[in-house]
């Protein structure tokens, strides 16, 4: 498909990157919102914990959002999105990734950007106990590679899926790791860093046989904790064997889903591979929106709805 033209053109402030970032990280708010956790067991004794939200309207859609990063349903950019979308006449369901529902998970895996089995577990439990005939997925960030991987892997996708839409995309995960390492995002990689080692200073207690003190002292950046933790509790040689069977760039050109991918040039957690115009222009069901401004995960609109909250309801609106 054709690169998408973005009308988005936020108020001054907002056109800087990083203000972007951390007013939609640290400073925005979402009122007057509720939501229903459920607990979904899984086959492998984990569970990953779901908290639902719905249309005031009986609804025959549902849209499954997926958060980046050390984030959970609760931060503004899935509760808005969330909130936005019940307003539109869709259900909700806001998944927290292993470790990040407010409660440390059984096994000694936790979550990561490629971790398409656990979405996966979630559409097919909606399919066996929910009466959704249609359902949409929405990842931001590491959840947004999440999406655009399982939409692109080799697998049977239930007919139900009707489209989706992933913003913030580090597509390529080295590419975005370099980005993260540099001075311009040393404030967000220690945010990052120290989430990532108070979690792994509570899984040492869970598995103490397999992360030891000098583990956890290793970690000085946040390519460490992945050659120490992710790769080794998920089945990778180290972190650049994890980057490059987990980046959703490969998978793009499989993809048989509408799909759209809005990601900011402003974005500070973005390399030059994580914009893939070309393997949009040559695929005809995936869309890629390139904007000036957003920063990461950002996304400014008034009346505290973000252009990325509209954007979706527009995307979706416009299948139908």
């Amino acid at each position: 498909m054709p690169i998408i033209s973005s009308s988005y053109n936020p108020p001054i402030l907002f056109k800087n990157g990083h203000f972007s970032t951390v007013y939609a990280g640290i400073f925005r708010k979402i009122d007057d919102f509720e939501q229903k956790r459920e607990r979904l067991e899984l086959d492998d004794g984990d569970y990953l914990d779901l908290d639902w939200s719905y249309s005031q309207t009986s609804s025959q859609k549902v849209v499954i959002l997926i958060h980046g990063l050390e984030g959970n349903a609760q931060r503004a950019y899935i509760a808005g999105a969330a909130k936005n979308l019940n307003t539109n006449s869709y259900d909700v369901c806001a998944i927290n990734l292993r470790t990040c529902s407010g409660e440390m998970n059984r096994l000694f895996r936790s979550y990561h950007s490629g971790a398409t089995e656990d979405l996966d577990a979630v559409i097919q439990y909606i399919l066996k106990n929910k009466n959704y005939p249609e359902i949409y997925i929405k990842g931001f960030s590491l959840g947004g590679n999440l999406t655009l991987k399982y939409l692109g892997e080799d697998r049977v996708h239930p007919k139900e899926i009707k489209a989706a839409m992933a913003v913030s995309v580090p597509c390529d995960l080295h590419s975005s790791c370099k980005e993260l390492l540099k001075p311009k995002n040393i404030p967000y990689a220690i945010r990052f860093k120290k989430n990532l080692v108070e979690k792994l200073i509570a899984k040492q207690k869970q598995y103490p046989e397999k992360i030891s003190d000098g583990d956890i002292k290793n970690v000085v950046t946040l390519k460490d904790f992945d050659d120490i933790y992710t790769s080794r509790a998920h089945g990778f040689k180290d972190a650049l064997d994890y980057y490059k069977q987990c980046s959703c760039l490969p998978f793009l050109p499989s993809i048989k889903i509408p799909t759209l991918l809005l990601n900011a040039r402003n974005d500070s957690f973005l390399g030059p591979e994580c914009f893939p115009t070309k393997e949009a222009e040559q695929s005809d069901m995936l869309f890629l929106e390139i904007s000036k401004f957003g920063g990461h995960v950002g996304y400014f609109g008034s009346e505290n709805i973000t252009y990325s909250e509209k954007r979706v309801i527009k995307f979706f609106n416009e299948l139908n």
